[in-house]
């Protein structure tokens, strides 16, 4: 284990916690002292929940160590049902319980309850979220799951029928993935039987395969539990995750395959944006931006693609915390010729962001911290998020109406940083200043602050003439900078360049996104040509030097 700040991943119990809290129906009992029960703000604050997640927990404390634990345990399952009448119920010990060795698993079977209980082996120290969540899942799905009563063809008339396969609560947009996916299938003339986990019973569960197909929107999470239906119930799976247009037309031809329904429809009534914003005139200045992205396997990966294939961005650097997906990724990187960032290490991530120097940052709610302090624009494309990317409007990612979510989210940074570089660029402007009236309204330009002011009232009716403002209230003149003196550097020793006051005020000029990079590559310049002070000369000779 690692002590961290940030983290981009919790314990796998917080992985289970997210799939029950995503059903209904599921009650989790959890072996865990009282400290971990911090893990509900992380639905009721950040998700903004308007309840509790389904969790009992026992929360022994300290002096319960020394007495019956175990009998903690039961006592806390057996009130959980008699209180809570689920359907079905998961038990699990936390990252700390996990080092008493109750077995929850074999306590709650012992109670005799008269609904599943299903045990969940999550080992703390070696495993995270989300394979978590996706254990979880896969043996709720495999306990549930029954086969149907007959195996027959579909009837004449029927409409083709599937599965939704992935969602969970805390994840990044799945609400309104559900809708877009649920309506562009319907489209298609397919109807949804079972969403799972989000919003479906023990009782959804149990009718997975009578599905003709299922879809498997988040791997990360349905991955194991759609290949054991797939292997035990010959059910189809589609695996295509449709983030991107490429990737949504990709996506509805695979359906259409297995549904043995007409794509042509849904594909010529493409209703995404994207691609005629990304060829137009006002997105041309974006060609060639460099970005980085980093995040969940599903969402690095369809960013990728999307970044050079959609945007026509310059991808410099691709990483994911998910180890599962580590092989996926490796090749998506290796297609663009880049060296992949596998890590759960914040401070690495940081660190290949630095030296990469992008331009836009695509990421988590860890990267967008990272960025800010970087002065690098940045969007969020994955978990972990914070509460401003659960909004209360439908902004899915997935499908057309994605795609249009993406470019919007992805390009007004950029956009915003332009915009940030003009106003700054222009700030001394006589007629752009911060106190001049608009000029379009045919306002004379009144005076900077800093100017003396007229010692004559111009003002319609004046008949007197102002006094002057006492010397007191005006700004002194500022004092002639002393000439640094130029101190020839120890042999052996680093140059320590400083900048003096004319050229930070010409480097402010260009654009926040690429001045890293101008002010890296001019203190280089100097360093190696033994220059102890930037001054503008060395600015532009370095500009010329780089540029050639």
């Amino acid at each position: 284990m690692q002590l961290t700040v940030w983290t981009y991943e919790g314990p796998p119990h917080v992985g289970a916690m997210r799939v029950a809290t995503a059903m209904q129906g599921l009650h989790y009992v959890l072996h865990a002292p009282q400290g971990d029960t911090y893990a509900d703000l992380l639905f009721t604050m950040i998700e903004r929940r308007s309840k509790r997640p389904p969790v009992t927990y026992t929360t022994f404390q300290a002096r319960d160590l020394g007495g019956d634990t175990a009998e903690l345990f039961k006592n806390a399952a057996r009130e959980a049902y008699e209180r809570f009448q689920p359907q079905a119920m998961i038990v699990g010990a936390s990252c700390t319980a996990e080092l008493i060795q109750d077995d929850p698993g074999g306590l709650a079977q012992a109670l005799n309850l008269p609904i599943p209980v299903i045990p969940l082996e999550l080992p703390s120290y070696q495993k995270k979220e989300n394979w978590g969540a996706a254990e979880t899942f896969y043996r709720i799905v495999r306990t549930l799951a029954r086969a149907p009563s007959q195996d027959e063809p579909r009837e004449p008339g029927r409409r083709p029928r599937c599965n939704l396969l992935g969602p969970t609560a805390l994840g990044f947009r799945h609400r309104d993935d559900i809708r877009e996916i649920t309506g562009l299938l319907a489209r298609l003339g397919i109807d949804v039987a079972v969403t799972a986990p989000m919003g479906a019973t023990p009782a959804d569960i149990a009718r997975l395969p009578e599905a003709d197909f299922n879809v498997v929107l988040y791997p990360e999470i349905a991955g194991t539990a759609a290949t054991w239906l797939e292997r035990t119930f010959k059910q189809p799976t589609v695996r295509t995750v449709p983030i991107g247009v490429g990737a949504t037309r990709a996506f509805i031809e695979e359906v259409a395959k297995i549904a043995g329904v007409d794509p042509a429809p849904v594909l010529a009534d493409a209703t995404s944006r994207l691609p005629w914003y990304s060829r137009s005139v006002d997105s041309t200045y974006l060609t060639g931006k460099r970005v980085f992205i980093f995040g969940d396997a599903t969402h690095a990966l369809a960013a990728a693609r999307i970044a050079s294939q959609e945007l026509g961005f310059n991808v410099v650097g691709l990483g994911t915390y998910s180890r599962e997906f580590a092989r996926e990724v490796r090749e998506a990187a290796a297609g663009l010729g880049l060296d992949p960032l596998i890590t759960d290490d914040y401070l690495e991530v940081e660190a290949r962001i630095s030296a990469l120097q992008p331009e836009l940052v695509l990421g988590t709610q860890m990267e967008r911290h990272i960025a800010k302090r970087l002065g690098v624009p940045c969007a969020v494309i994955s978990a972990p998020v914070h509460v401003q990317d659960f909004p209360a409007r439908t902004s899915p990612q997935m499908g057309f109406e994605g795609a249009n979510v993406i470019f919007d989210t992805w390009v007004h940074p950029l956009m915003m940083g332009l915009e940030e570089h003009l106003l700054a660029m222009f700030r001394e402007d006589s007629e752009f200043h911060d106190d001049a009236a608009p000029s379009h309204l045919g306002h004379a330009v009144p005076a900077r602050a800093s100017e003396a002011p007229s010692t004559t009232d111009l003002a319609a009716g004046a008949q007197t003439p102002l006094s002057p403002a006492p010397a007191a209230f005006l700004d002194p003149a500022p004092a002639a900078a002393a000439p640094v003196p130029a101190v020839p550097p120890t042999p052996g020793q680093p140059i320590i360049v400083n900048w003096a006051a004319d050229a930070e005020k010409e480097l402010k000029k260009i654009p926040f996104f690429v001045r890293g990079k101008a002010r890296n590559n001019t203190e280089r310049f100097a360093r190696e040509r033994g220059v102890a002070l930037i001054t503008v000369e060395t600015l532009y000779d370095a500009k010329a030097h780089f540029g050639r």
